[in-house]
């Protein structure tokens, strides 16, 4: 049996642990990334992940007086899992912010980060309805009306008038398809065919056979930017870089992580996206060198989504004074503006999404180098569809 004097030092000693490890929490902001590490989209996940690491080294880990924890688990492409993994950020790991990835995981957890106010930053999902799940949903990424919209209003404007859609079948490909559709044959643009390719292991080959068939001025295309670079291996085969069919669609076809791996083929592509390792301000200058060197690939939209992400998250605490109520915390990124590497950006005030340039960029090679090298911008471009309410 244990003697007074050493129950007591060891009820003292458990009160000081319970105390220290309760300071421990007040002085640190855990923030909690479920992204796709491995799987269909894992490239994607680990884009964002090192883009939002890239910002905690270039501005410490500390802010506001808290200590930034980043905790980061692996969704492996299944909405089932990131859902279950996000749950287990908010009960047992007890996580301030969530860094959101992809569509399903967000759609299956809104009522939980609801009930559980916690502010979260959408950095891969590029779906509009997404944003709108949640009063605590902000979104530092884009979305594919913002950029298919306005991709359809340059096509009309340069007199490509038939064109073909070529997506793949999933929320964002159908958002994509719609929005593009929708522009186009509102300018006066005909759709001659709408083709649509599975998400899991495509096979390119025969849907790109329809396009040519169709025999259209361009074609439409968006497939998730991991894929890219079969896709244009199979557009080569096929011919259609040959057959005097324009290739466009948003950026995501010509993701510039993937770019130098495509060929020639690329060159003379036109896209409409909210960044371009090319972009020529020194901000984003300086971001995609230090990217370069740490991940020896090429900075992309994923990578600039994340770095904007985490600075949204700096800033709000900044904001707050280090506080993390959910509502201050969520309400301070609200209304934010800041110069990002992509050019100026905002998150809007009423529905927390992301307003910022979409530049058309062409394909070309510079010193040696497939570049996506903008040429028009159009300034702080709202989702059409959240505008349109």
């Amino acid at each position: 049996m244990l003697s007074r004097s050493i129950a007591r030092t060891i009820a003292i000693l458990g009160v000081t642990a319970a105390t220290a490890s309760s300071s421990n929490a007040q002085n640190t902001v855990k923030i909690g990334m479920v992204m796709p590490m491995t799987g269909t989209l894992a490239s994607a996940g680990l884009q964002v992940i090192a883009g939002a690491r890239l910002y905690i080294k270039q501005h410490g880990d500390t802010v506001a007086g808290k200590r930034i924890e980043l905790i980061v688990k692996d969704g492996a492409s299944s909405g089932e899992t990131g859902k279950r993994l996000i749950q287990e950020l908010v009960v047992n790991e007890k996580v301030d912010v969530i860094g959101g990835g992809l569509t399903a995981d967000l759609l299956f957890s809104a009522p939980l980060l609801t009930e559980a106010q916690k502010p979260t930053v959408i950095m891969i999902s590029s779906t509009t309805a997404v944003v709108e799940k949640s009063p605590f949903f902000v979104r530092t990424s884009g979305t594919l009306a913002q950029s298919s919209a306005i991709m359809a209003d340059w096509a009309i404007q340069n007199s490509l008038g038939k064109a073909v859609t070529l997506v793949t079948e999933f929320a964002p490909g159908l958002e994509a398809e719609e929005t593009f559709a929708n522009n186009f044959k509102a300018g006066g643009g005909q759709i001659a065919e709408t083709i649509r390719v599975p998400l899991r292991n495509p096979d390119f080959a025969p849907f790109l056979q329809r396009v040519r068939d169709a025999a259209p001025q361009a074609v439409f295309v968006f497939i998730p930017s991991v894929q890219a670079a079969t896709f244009a291996k199979q557009f080569t085969e096929r011919g259609l870089d040959k057959a005097g069919i324009k290739l466009i669609g948003p950026g995501d076809l010509t993701d510039d992580e993937a770019l130098s791996n495509m060929g020639d083929a690329m060159l003379g592509a036109v896209t409409a996206h909210f960044y371009s390792a090319a972009h020529p301000s020194a901000l984003n200058k300086a971001f995609a060198a230090e990217y370069q060197k740490d991940n020896h690939a090429r900075a992309n939209f994923m990578a600039a989504s994340g770095y904007d992400g985490i600075h949204v998250i700096y800033e709000a605490l900044k904001k707050t004074g280090g506080a993390t109520d959910g509502k201050a915390l969520v309400s301070a990124m609200k209304g934010s503006t800041w110069e990002s590497p992509r050019g100026p950006m905002s998150i809007d005030r009423a529905t927390g999404e992301v307003v910022h340039n979409i530049y058309i960029r062409k394909v070309e090679k510079v010193d040696g180098e497939l570049r996506n090298v903008e040429f028009v911008t159009f300034s702080n471009v709202r989702d059409p569809r959240v505008a349109a309410k």
